[in-house]
């Protein structure tokens, strides 16, 4: 045991000298600060939880009962990696759990799910309950409107009843819209983007605000996408980012530095066209939606800012 404790701190002292040299790796000696927060549940439980959307077309969706595809479960997939070195625990259990708008900040902020990669906007009002990684898309909320329903902008919806999912940050941008100015707008609530689409389909509101490449993937599966379009200004640009809990700056590190490697690689651009650029399931239609500017600017500078 002497022998072996002797060991331990020769190898502890050879990193120290050898490490500045960039010669040793962190798998070769005894690491020198222990596992902490999600990294140390991890290992320790070996499992992790991840958080799936229902109906956020293309992040994350389901393609048959409990079966989440799409371009956020795919980033899921290299995290996952990542997260198997960091820990040592090449038998991770992946476990998936089913959120909504309205519920998928407490459950990341209680421990219920340890990340999720969605369709979750980055704000600063958020970041005061959750954290987020590096920014992985960039939207903002708009109209889907029937192309036969004379409504192209926000200003079009006076007196209207308009469809927005609870829980999200275009219901609190339509709210403060409608009081600014005075558009008496009725806002009835979906508990999820799907369950808001048929509020317009069926006639009980006359648009639904929702960030934009949301409605696009709304108009992908309709049965008759030709009836629908996407109308108005942007209320406001605003990045999406993988949510985890606050205080853990150990797992934020694991999770920016997977997203960094897949934006180094290309890989990131590959999983990108795939779900933006080809056909998806179920319909096997393609959104044929390009990078766009600030997406491709954060490709390098990496940024976690939040919308203003």
């Amino acid at each position: 045991m002497i022998r072996q404790a002797a060991g331990r701190r020769w190898l502890a002292t050879l990193a120290l000298t050898l490490a500045p040299l960039g010669v040793v790796s962190a798998d070769a000696v005894v690491r020198a600060e222990p596992l902490s927060g999600t990294l140390q549940k991890i290992a320790a439980t070996g499992r992790i939880t991840l958080a799936y959307r229902e109906s956020s077309v293309p992040f994350s969706y389901l393609d048959g009962p409990h079966r989440p595809i799409g371009f956020g479960v795919d980033i899921y997939a290299h995290v996952i990696e990542a997260l198997r070195s960091a820990t040592g625990r090449r038998d991770l259990e992946v476990r998936y759990q089913a959120v909504t708008s309205q519920n998928r900040i407490p459950l990341v902020a209680n421990g219920t799910v340890d990340l999720e990669c969605g369709s979750t906007s980055n704000t600063a009002a958020r970041a005061k309950s959750v954290a987020f990684a590096i920014n992985y898309f960039y939207t903002g909320p708009r109209l889907l409107v029937r192309r036969d329903g004379g409504v192209r902008g926000f200003a079009d919806l006076a007196g209207k009843p308009v469809a927005v999912t609870t829980g999200t940050t275009s219901f609190k941008l339509l709210r403060k819209l409608n009081l600014e100015r005075d558009l008496q707008m009725t806002l009835v609530a979906g508990r999820d983007h799907a369950d808001s689409f048929l509020l317009v389909d069926a006639g009980r509101a006359a648009a639904f605000v929702m960030d934009d490449i949301l409605l696009y993937g709304q108009v992908l599966n309709a049965k008759r996408p030709q009836q629908w379009q996407v109308v108005g200004e942007p209320l406001q640009v605003e990045p999406y980012a993988c949510m985890l809990r606050r205080g853990d700056p150990a797992f934020k590190q694991v999770v920016d530095e997977a997203l960094v490697a897949l934006m180094a690689s290309g890989e990131f651009e590959r999983i990108y066209d795939k779900w933006f650029m080809t056909p998806i399931p179920p319909r096997g239609r393609s959104l044929s939606l390009p990078m766009s500017p600030q997406l491709r600017a954060n490709l390098r500078a990496h940024s976690d800012r939040p919308a203003d």
